[in-house]
């Protein structure tokens, strides 16, 4: 559309002035000395239009040749720059595509060439890693840092730090990086390190703000908190105190899942804490039905005294109430059966052991019944019993 303007502009232009010179008889003289030049008005505005026009290319095409090497240089480095840029997505394409040798290569020369030099080092470093090459990893790392990039330069420390299971050095790398309170990314390697460190406190911790963000997975979110509680109450079980107070900093919810609940009652056995023992197997079983907890209930020590009896009375009330919804699960049979010889209901605790041998054998419930069998006197049925327990694990 311009270059139309500008030849209907002179068309314009050669029609005005085709008229003027018709119309117009004026001339222009020039004299020098004895020499004397003259020429129509028309024909002078046509030639010192023309001198105009070549003065002014000339003065442009000096121009040009005086701006020619800088306007070269802007090209060449114009040139190195897209040759550099070029090389750095090849080396990242490369990366994400295993290519690793090819990656390491094209990364160098965009760190060379100048093109995001702390991205190229990092992509450098990940592939020398990857290479099985730590000398030129650690060196890629040093440049990354210097380029800028100490940010990206340190989450690639932890990263490879985890893979060769370096935690305490991929928990140091972490807790310099400036982010690291607050980027997802490094709370997740921070997590994997302090999993790895059996830091479980850190790992509680951890886990909490990552769910906050719905960056972790509800299940292994899951995993891990029970994991964690497990851990942290084996740790505590050195006092009865520390335990209690421990296991009371447990969340209600987690204090139902079945792992947890499981360890507590085995540690507050340990400890002397049956009442803790009970209260925790009674809160898991009532939210999920785990079986291995129903024979870990049946083996709750009797309380002392005269409320023995009737202690054991009430446990068995709550185990038959579960027998209803699981009549044939072995374990809960055989916990009946302890719990009622705790009780001195020697026909009960019997019937129940021998039910339970006849959905699953058991060592452990042919050793409880032939213990009873020696307490009713019956010593040959109770030998059978001891040699069956004997033979099965």
């Amino acid at each position: 559309m311009r270059s139309l303007f500008w030849l209907l502009a002179v068309f314009a232009a050669a029609a005005a002035l085709a008229v003027l010179g018709r119309l117009d008889q004026g001339y222009a003289q020039f004299a020098h000395g004895p020499w004397r030049v003259e020429m129509s008005l028309v024909l002078f505005a046509v030639l010192a239009a023309l001198a105009f026009a070549l003065l002014y290319f000339a003065l442009r095409l000096a121009r040009h040749a005086f701006a020619l090497p800088a306007y070269v240089q802007s090209w060449r480095e114009r040139r190195r720059r897209e040759h550099a840029h070029a090389a750095l997505a090849e080396a990242l394409q490369a990366w994400l595509e295993g290519r690793y040798t090819r990656a390491e290569k094209d990364a160098r020369r965009a760190f060379e060439e100048g093109a995001a030099p702390g991205v190229a080092a990092v992509i450098a470093a990940r592939s020398a890693h990857e290479l099985g090459a730590p000398w030129r990893r650690d060196q890629w790392l040093e440049r990354a840092e210097g380029a800028g990039a100490r940010g990206a330069a340190r989450l690639s420390r932890a990263v490879t730090a985890l893979a060769e299971r370096d935690y305490a050095g991929a928990r140091d790398a972490l807790h310099s990086h400036d982010a690291g309170g607050r980027h997802i990314a490094a709370l997740r390697l921070l997590l994997r390190a302090e999993r790895g460190l059996r830091n479980w406190e850190a790992v509680l911790r951890l886990t909490a703000q990552l769910a906050k963000r719905d960056a972790i997975a509800p299940g292994l979110a899951g995993e891990y908190r029970v994991q964690a509680h497990v851990e942290v109450l084996a740790h505590a079980a050195v006092d009865r105190a520390a335990f209690e107070a421990r296991w009371r900093r447990v969340p209600p919810l987690e204090q139902a899942a079945a792992r947890v609940a499981g360890a507590a009652a085995r540690h507050a056995l340990a400890l002397g804490l049956p009442g803790l023992a009970r209260e925790a197997l009674e809160k898991a079983l009532a939210a999920e039905w785990v079986s291995s907890l129903a024979a870990l209930y049946g083996e709750l020590p009797p309380m002392d005294g005269a409320a023995r009896i009737e202690e054991a009375g009430r446990r068995i009330e709550r185990a038959e109430r579960w027998l209803l919804e699981h009549a044939d699960d072995a374990q809960l049979l055989a916990a009946l059966g302890r719990l009622c010889a705790q009780a001195e209901l020697w026909g009960k605790a019997q019937s129940y052991l021998e039910t339970s041998l006849s959905f699953a054998e058991s060592g452990a419930t042919h050793l409880e019944l032939a213990r009873l069998l020696d307490r009713l006197e019956r010593g040959a049925e109770a030998q059978r019993h001891y040699r069956r327990a004997a033979e099965l694990p």
